[in-house]
């Protein structure tokens, strides 16, 4: 009898077990979305329709193409004695005068081996050109930010502006249009086709404002009531198709158009000062500094604005500021990979150490590592997604990750592992009033210290998925809950929803 309980709880224990590891194996998936045998995708809508959004057509050429491998036009070696800038600037500034091939490109500039002293800020104004180091390490292609002043090290940008076409506003005709739509209905279609470049146009109005209560933030010096033109909205996107009033566009939705908050238009536009096809590859970066507080010094390694499919892959940063990569706000679909940002130098507050910092729109950031800074991976003040922030780690952190102020709309947090916070909620009256910090921000299987997913009032929701650490109810704890699920549960599926939807997308991973 005793032996036939023995097998009988073997074979029970053995059967669990199994079920455990197959359990491990399958993982589990999201409530909003699933996985088929197949690997596509179904999204789950809430009760207007909304889905999380597709975060696959973002970064250089929308992930569908690699970076190009042009030529070597020129090489450079450090100057033996004393600055280095004059040869790299004139080495750029020759360059730019060639003239593109049929794809744009100019050619690569090699930078050797060696330290290289830039006492002042290195400008590439024109598209086509490549600045490739022979290594990212101290060893390799080391570019020095030389001396005093608070600068940019590279400064990669166009000029110009961008400009409405007149007499192109069409308004959108439907009362509603959910987070993730591809499409959506105009009252008209009359000078349109495929391959417009248009802006979505959603405008900042009182009642929205007030609905958001950022018309009441609790007061202190300084402190700024948000006003409605100050949040007029415009999105980047493309026409890909027209059926009769219905357009199709390249990016989705990320932000509900809603009739009662203003609806919202379409415009045509035209940007014609951005630059392309520029890349900055296998470099080190140094800022000098007097002390661990100094702040008259490198304060940015990477300056990117103006531009658009352009890239920064394997460079690594030590000792500025602000940080390694800043894209500003009218940079678009750019791509920044296998980077590091390392002890950054500065007094410790706010306006200081964003090591991965993105005001643009349709950028991707992957394969990235920060020590010792406040806001690692950050979007700053109305910042128009989709944007994605993937498999990116962060230590010895003095602050959060996340949107950091008023009104980042659209980004995914995937895959980031961080020994501090990960933090998606109304900020109140710090800083001049940053208030709602985002929405439709999504966290995507992070592993965290601690974090806060709020959702606001209205206009959308915030969510956090199969992330492993402490929820907390962060700074204003009387604010609605966002979407949680699966808190430290393992397994989910697909682990990273990024690589899911790019596959899906029939993207070049």
């Amino acid at each position: 009898m005793n032996s036939r309980i023995l097998i009988i709880t073997f074979i029970f224990c053995t059967a669990l077990l199994f079920s455990f590891k197959v359990s491990e194996i399958i993982g589990w998936q999201s409530e909003y979305i699933k996985v088929n045998k197949d690997g596509s995708l179904i999204y789950i809508p809430d009760e207007k329709g909304n889905i999380i959004p597709d975060f696959s057509r973002v970064g250089y050429h929308q992930g569908k193409q690699h970076f190009p491998n042009m030529s070597i036009v020129k090489t450079i070696s450090p100057a033996k004695v004393g600055s280095s800038q004059h040869l790299v600037q004139n080495a750029i500034t020759e360059i730019s005068k060639r003239i593109p091939d049929k794809n744009g490109y100019r050619g690569t500039i090699l930078l050797k081996k060696g330290i290289y002293n830039i006492p002042g800020t290195l400008h590439i104004n024109a598209s086509g050109i490549i600045l490739k180091g022979e290594g990212d390490s101290a060893n390799g292609t080391r570019l020095v930010a030389e001396g005093k002043g608070k600068r940019s090290l590279i400064s990669l940008s166009g000029n110009g502006i961008r400009k409405e076409t007149e007499g192109t506003r069409i308004k959108i005709d439907e009362d509603y249009v959910p987070v993730g739509a591809m499409s959506f209905r105009l009252e008209s279609t009359k000078g349109l086709q495929a391959g417009s470049n248009i802006i979505i146009y959603r405008p900042g109005t009182q009642n929205w404002i007030s609905d958001l209560k950022m018309d009441q933030i609790i007061a202190r010096q300084g402190t700024k009531q948000w006003q409605p033109k100050e949040y007029d909205l415009h999105f980047e996107r493309k026409i890909t198709k027209i059926e009769g009033k219905r357009i199709f566009i390249d990016n989705p939705i990320v932000m509900a158009m809603e009739t009662n908050y203003g609806g919202g238009e379409i415009y045509q536009y035209t940007f014609d000062g951005r630059i392309s096809e520029v890349g900055i590859e296998n470099i080190f970066f140094e800022s000098e500094y007097a002390n661990d507080t100094d702040e008259d010094h490198g304060w940015i390694a990477i300056q990117i604005n103006k531009a658009e499919n352009c890239w920064v892959k394997n460079v690594t940063s030590r000792f500025f500021g602000y940080a390694c990569v800043s894209v500003e706000k009218d940079a678009k679909y750019i791509t920044v990979k296998d980077s590091k940002s390392f002890e950054p130098k500065s007094i410790i507050t706010g306006g200081r150490r964003y090591s991965f910092n993105n005001n643009g729109q349709l950028n991707l950031f992957m394969n990235l590592e920060t020590t010792e800074g406040r806001h690692d991976y950050v979007t700053g003040s109305k910042v128009l997604g989709p944007n994605v922030f993937y498999n990116c780690k962060a230590t010895r952190t003095h602050a959060d990750i996340g949107p950091h102020h008023r009104w980042s709309v659209g980004t995914l947090y995937d895959n980031i592992t961080t020994d501090g916070e990960i933090n998606v909620q109304d900020r109140g009256n710090w800083g001049s009033g940053h208030g709602w910090a985002g929405v439709t921000q999504v966290l995507w299987n992070c592993n965290v210290k601690r974090a806060a997913v709020q959702s606001p009032w209205v206009s959308g929701k915030n969510y956090s998925i199969g992330l492993q650490g402490e929820k907390y109810a962060g700074r204003l704890n009387d604010k609605p809950d966002g979407e949680w699920e699966g808190q430290n549960q393992s397994g989910l599926q697909p682990q990273s929803l990024y690589q899911a939807q790019l596959k899906k997308s029939n993207n070049k991973p």
